[in-house]
């Protein structure tokens, strides 16, 4: 399942426009907010595909009967970027757990990029239903590692991906190489790729834009 959360006309296009935005998107706290924002809305639209039970609740004057959550999922995001939407789905889902991947694209001088992982933290996901987040779904070949060596640490009930701007080529990168067994949540989609990798138009680096330019190496 693709879900495009511009598809329809809500609040989600005017903060897209301020993180596309070269003149807005200098600001770096309103630019994570934004970031937080469209993760609290995938968190709510995610929330009503999950289980629920019913639960008793002891009010002033008498018994509620609510649905409540069944189980909490696993959290999980890529670092650094992903932070700002992390947050955004915590907000929702504020008794989950949570799994830290630190997984990024190695330059080579000729021009193509290896992706490195190098850190993970990550409670059980076996059976759970994991929300993984990350700003940008450009080649897919970050997410779709990560989410490899996610399932090599257990098999998930679903893996929810969420992304505030996908690129068709990676959406589709990640439909042939990862598991069925998953649904995308992007903010907006966009059509073209550079021969480097990098989303037309886009937004730029995410990471950046969130937290400072990051040292060349």
């Amino acid at each position: 399942m693709i879900v495009n959360l511009s598809s329809t006309n809500s609040l989600v296009g005017n903060w897209l426009s301020e993180i596309r935005s070269m003149e807005v998107q200098t600001d770096r706290m309103r630019f994570r907010r934004n970031m937080e924002r469209l993760g609290e809305v995938a968190a709510y639209e995610i929330s009503k595909t999950l289980e629920y039970e019913e639960k008793e609740v002891q009010t002033p004057l008498g018994i509620a009967s609510c649905r409540v959550l069944k189980d909490q999922p696993v959290l999980a995001t890529i670092l650094r970027a992903g932070l700002a939407l992390h947050q955004g789905l915590l907000h929702y889902f504020d008794k989950a757990d949570h799994a830290f991947i630190s997984a990024y694209r190695k330059h080579k001088h000729d021009g193509t990029f290896d992706i490195s992982l190098e850190y993970v933290s990550s409670p059980s996901i076996d059976g759970q239903v994991v929300i993984l987040s990350d700003p940008m779904l450009a080649t897919g070949a970050s997410l779709v590692k990560t989410i490899e060596h996610l399932q090599s640490l257990g098999k998930p009930k679903h893996i929810h991906l969420v992304v505030a701007i996908a690129c068709t080529v990676g959406i589709e990168y990640v439909q042939r190489h990862a598991d069925s067994n998953l649904s995308i949540w992007a903010g907006d989609i966009d059509d073209e790729l550079t021969a480097k990798g990098y989303i037309v138009p886009g937004l730029g680096d995410a990471g950046d834009l969130a937290f400072g330019n990051k040292l060349q190496q």
